[in-house]
């Protein structure tokens, strides 16, 4: 049996990157682009003559800026959207905007480079596009603001965690539909909770953004990690893009440690790689969450913490937009509690107490 091809629209005033996009996905088989638009007007001919399962959407367009198409797409009938955004800082907030509207995730324009780098490039587009189309997505009115690699590449496996303090952490893996989720998990804890740990998939630049964002909502302190940042009550670390994030111990301090390295399934930062590292040096003091995402990142990295002793959470199907991840982790026998989005931050409080 042929699986169903995902439909593409591609949404960008620039050719180059019109006809950029259509070859990266194109490549996929099990992506098909049914057309292209230079603005939302002629997108909006192209929606009404087919309908696709994915937009890609650029922001900044002649006519009808891409925010406000995506505000008219999710009020009147709602379609996966992702962002295609250029590699730059000054744009990061409107892009996260665009989440807050109802798209459910970013990608950055393609770029000329190593053939490595391409290739990297080539399967994060594909992977997202193809997530986005198994994304939920709820109609939202204008005015709502709301070969794979596994860790050992990067980070060694380990016989046991040291068990000299009983300092509580927490670490946290998201991917599609995550930013938001993340939002609700984070602004409802108080400024003295377990100190956090956190890899959301997202493209380098926009994680700063994204902290501060958090961190101008939430009690607690939000940033974007650095290596040796220290992991303090009340505070949340979020790994960079475009790097892992590693929880390491010195004594009875924890702290951080960002790294190169190459993708671990399919992902960098990969949520594999940071549960690994709270296995290896927080053991039974550690929380884990694994929310809403596609794939199976951090589901083998949620049970080598489950086995190292730490109390183990995922988000419940109907909360998720993407159950990828956590179903992949409950598959394996991963998680000791499955619960909806709203209850898992009093879950987590409870048990790190």
């Amino acid at each position: 049996m042929i699986s169903k091809r995902v439909h593409v629209l591609i949404v960008d005033d620039s050719a180059l990157v019109r006809q950029t996009l259509s070859d990266v996905l194109s490549s996929d088989p099990d992506i098909e682009v049914i057309g292209t638009a230079s603005d939302p007007f002629v997108a909006a001919e192209k929606i009404r003559e087919r309908m696709p399962d994915v937009i890609t959407l650029d922001i900044e367009m002649p006519r009808m800026d891409g925010l406000t198409f995506l505000q008219k797409i999710m009020a009147q009938h709602p379609i996966p959207v992702v962002i295609c955004s250029s590699l730059a800082e000054e744009g990061a907030q409107s892009t996260l905007r665009a989440l807050e509207y109802g798209a459910v995730d970013i990608i950055t324009k393609p770029r000329m480079g190593s053939k490595h780098y391409i290739e990297e490039s080539r399967v994060t587009l594909c992977q997202v596009v193809k997530a986005a189309a198994g994304a939920r997505v709820q109609a939202r009115t204008r005015h709502t603001v709301q070969p794979k690699l596994t860790a050992d590449s990067v980070l060694s496996r380990s016989t046991g965690a040291m068990i000299e303090t009983t300092e509580k952490i927490v670490a946290i893996g998201a991917s599609t539909g995550g930013t938001e989720a993340l939002k609700v998990f984070l602004e409802a804890l108080p400024p003295d909770c377990a100190g956090m740990v956190i890899v959301q998939h997202m493209p380098e630049l926009f994680t700063r953004a994204f902290a501060k964002r958090l961190d101008g909502l939430c009690q607690i302190s939000v940033k974007e990690a650095e290596t040796n940042d220290t992991v303090l009550r009340g505070r949340a670390l979020i790994a960079p893009g475009n790097h892992h994030l590693l929880l390491r111990r010195s004594g009875a301090r924890y702290y951080v440690e960002i790294k190169e390295g190459p993708l671990v399934c399919r992902h960098r930062p990969s949520v594999d790689v940071l549960f690994r590292s709270a296995a290896r040096y927080a053991g039974k003091n550690a929380v884990g969450v694994i929310m809403t995402g596609m794939g199976d990142d951090g589901a083998n990295g949620l049970l080598e913490m489950k086995q190292a002793g730490a109390f183990t959470l995922a988000q419940d199907e109907e909360s998720c937009v993407v159950f990828g991840m956590p179903n992949e982790a409950i598959k394996r026998n991963a998680v000791d509690r499955i619960l909806p989005l709203e209850a898992l931050a009093s879950a987590v409080l409870a048990h790190a107490r």
